[in-house]
Parts: C-alpha cells; sequence; structure tokens
C-alpha cells in the first residue's frame, strides 16, 4: 500500500499522494498546464484508480514473469477484459496523439506514473495494443526510473512459492537449494 509520510503528513491514497506532491513541488509541473488537458490528465487517473477492473483480476500485477500464453486465454475467453484494452486505449490515444507519443502528455507526469502497473500488466501478458500504444509502453519500461523499480521489485525477497512457481524455481537455482521431494 503506498503511503507518504512528510512530517506531520500522512497520505495513503494515490491521487492524494500525487495531489500533495503536485502542491508541495510546483516547479516539476507535474500535472499540464493547460487547463483543459489537467482535467482529462486527472480525469484519466482517477478511471484507472477505480476502474479497469477485468484488467484486474485477469492479470494480476507480476512484474518479473512473462506470461503471453495466459494473456492470449485471457483475451480469448474474458470479454471484460477486452472491454478494459479497448478503454485504456481509448484513453490513452488522444493525449499520446496530441503530444507527438513519448509520454501521455509530452513529459513524464502523474498520470504516467498511475499508468505504470497497466503499463506493467500490457508487458507481463503481453496484451494486444495499438502500434501507438505498444512504443509508448515500449518506452516507459525502458526510463530508468521503470527499470530500476523492476530491478527493486525483482530482488523482493517476500514472496509465496505457490503463487510465483517460476520464482521459487529461480530461487533454488541462484541459492543452489535442495529441492522438496515428494513423499
Amino acid at each position: 500500500m503506498p503511503v507518504l509520510v512528510d512530517g506531520t503528513v500522512i497520505a495513503w491514497d494515490t491521487l492524494s499522494i500525487a495531489e500533495y506532491l503536485a502542491e508541495a513541488f510546483p516547479e516539476r509541473q507535474l500535472w499540464p498546464a493547460a487547463a483543459a488537458d489537467r482535467a482529462l490528465a486527472r480525469s484519466m487517473c482517477a478511471e484507472i484508480h477505480s476502474g479497469l477492473s477485468a484488467l484486474r483480476a485477469a492479470c494480476p500485477m507480476n512484474i518479473e514473469a512473462h506470461l503471453p500464453h495466459v494473456g492470449a486465454l485471457a483475451v480469448r475467453d474474458n470479454p471484460p477484459l477486452v472491454r478494459d484494452l479497448e478503454r485504456l486505449i481509448a484513453m490513452w490515444s488522444a493525449p499520446l496523439n496530441s503530444h507527438g507519443g513519448t509520454k501521455s502528455f509530452g513529459r513524464f507526469i502523474i498520470v504516467d506514473a498511475y499508468c505504470a502497473r497497466r503499463v506493467m500488466r500490457l508487458l507481463t501478458y503481453d496484451l494486444p495494443v495499438l502500434a501507438e500504444i505498444k512504443t509508448y509502453i515500449e518506452r516507459f519500461a525502458n526510463l530508468k526510473s521503470v527499470t530500476e523499480w523492476v530491478e527493486q521489485v525483482s530482488q523482493e525477497p517476500d514472496f509465496l512459492g505457490h503463487e510465483k512457481p517460476y520464482r521459487l524455481e529461480r530461487e533454488l537455482r541462484m541459492h543452489a537449494l535442495p529441492r522438496a521431494h515428494p513423499l
């Protein structure tokens, strides 16, 4: 769960954290300068924050896995997931097309941070997207801060082997631990 602690200020909701940071560091321009873009970016954040539940349910967050076979089956068998993908693509398309296609509004801002978990799901499950969205996803995934985040997650020792069998195998190889023998 995200939490920001700054002196006596405690914020535990991502939108509250984002707004606090935008107000604390106005020189960083964490929201777009134009009012119409700002309204769109905030709307995107709100929808990403509370919507797209079929995407979250069908494709759990899993940065270090590569599960295209799971993604293909989910897209084939889950119409609500397909609707969420279509909605996400529609949301991203307008700002990407009007701001050059590299970041959602031409530079990395709060809405891009909100998209991080969705981007990683699209990569993990190799979900189908338009070419311009795929370019955004690839550029996003190659940002230094994102690659550092992925590296930190891959070093996290706290996981449940039955939920991440591919990771358990990796741990066994890395530490040369003996495999459990069947009874």
